[in-house]
């Protein structure tokens, strides 16, 4: 009888430790292969999703994929979910495929996504998609798609470069694609703009403009950095994922040169720099979150510009010596009110006779600058 009822206390033992022992997360994040100490969009988005899960007492947990593929990303959220995520938050585009499957696979699931939205092509020059049908673009109620205003971001930056006394300027963007345009094109009319307030002479500030082609680090980047900064570049806004650490190096290499950081505030990658182009990754994260557990559907993209806090530079001012933090603040409250706007990729003059968007053309980046600004595009 002994030996009966320990057996069958053993076997109810083991069952109840089975149960236990499997820990279910309820909030998922899937990393773009780097980690969530990138110092950049994983990060950024981790400490989101942290802040809410721990504010909240809800679990959470980040998966990260074995590769940069459509296919790993679906496998990382697909085991994520099979351990109990509620929510998944994805940080970049290059989600886009993944979550366009997805959010059809799993329609109980919710999907944040940071700088994209779902959508089934993997070819824009063919149009081709990832099942063989027509390129669709539904955006179902259980994906929340982020944008950022980077053009207010970037504007913020080349203004402030300007404004401290800057007159060679350079920007190395990481690919062509929208986000990184639009970066481009707001640092263009940040300076423009402050040549303009400051009355300087035309042609008085100069721009080096490129893109690398590449969101890591390498040699070659830096060594261009290093040239330019050799031929009397002040600062290079860096808007290139982990390229820009390469950037920084070439100006540690140098005598008072400078770098402008993207997505997150960097300061703590180097001494060089200056500031940092943000988008509010963590508050944007956040945000989301809330609106999800208060009930509310997605199915629609969000922007997140400067009137709800959505992008701007950090509340650190002490590696300026002549822009303040007053100064920014009066240029901030310029654009919320709309004393100051800015033009992006998708504005009009960027637009063919159907309404379709064009991508930019040299002149299109030079004719920013306007008379004050001279941009030099390089390749």
């Amino acid at each position: 009888m002994r030996k009966a009822f320990a057996a069958v206390f053993v076997a109810a033992l083991a069952a109840t430790l089975a149960s236990c022992g499997k820990k279910t997360y309820e909030i998922a994040l899937i990393t773009d292969v780097g980690t969530i100490n990138d110092k950049s969009f994983n990060q950024g988005a981790w400490e989101g999703t942290k802040k809410y899960a721990e504010e909240k007492k809800i679990s959470y947990k980040y998966y990260q994929p074995d590769s940069k593929s459509t296919s790993d990303y679906i496998k990382s959220a697909e085991i994520a979910i099979k351990n109990g995520a509620k929510t998944v938050v994805t940080p970049g585009y290059l989600f886009e495929n993944a979550i366009w499957e997805l959010q059809t696979n799993y329609p109980e699931t919710k999907f944040i996504i940071l700088d994209g939205s779902p959508h089934n092509v993997t070819d824009w020059d063919t149009n081709a998609t990832l099942d063989g049908g027509a390129p669709d673009f539904t955006i179902k109620t259980n994906t929340y798609p982020v944008f950022y205003a980077e053009e207010e971001a970037g504007f913020y930056a080349g203004y402030a470069a300007v404004k401290e006394g800057f007159r060679k300027l350079g920007y190395m963007g990481g690919m062509s694609v929208p986000a990184v345009v639009r970066f481009g094109m707001g640092y263009i009319q940040g300076a423009r703009i402050a040549a303009e307030e400051l009355e300087l002479e035309d042609n008085a500030v100069e721009m080096k403009y490129m893109y690398l082609n590449s969101f890591a680090p390498d040699a070659g980047h830096q060594t261009k950095a290093t040239a330019w900064y050799g031929t009397g570049t002040d600062v290079i806004f860096a808007a290139a994922g982990g390229a820009g650490n390469s950037v920084m190096k070439a100006a540690e290499g140098g005598e008072n040169k400078w770098v402008i950081g993207v997505d997150i505030d960097q300061r703590d990658e180097s001494e060089t720099v200056l500031t940092s182009a943000m988008k509010e990754l963590a508050n944007s994260v956040y945000q989301t979150l809330e609106k999800i557990y208060a009930g509310q559907d997605g199915g629609q993209e969000m922007n997140l510009d400067s009137k709800v806090n959505g992008v701007g530079l950090p509340d650190n001012f002490d590696r300026f010596e002549n822009f303040t933090k007053a100064d920014y603040e009066a240029v901030f409250a310029k654009v919320v009110d709309g004393s100051i706007t800015l033009v992006d990729d998708n504005d009009d003059a960027y637009k063919d006779a159907e309404g379709n968007k064009k991508d930019l053309t040299n002149a299109d980046y030079i004719a920013l600058g306007g008379t004050k600004v001279k941009v030099t595009m390089e390749s």
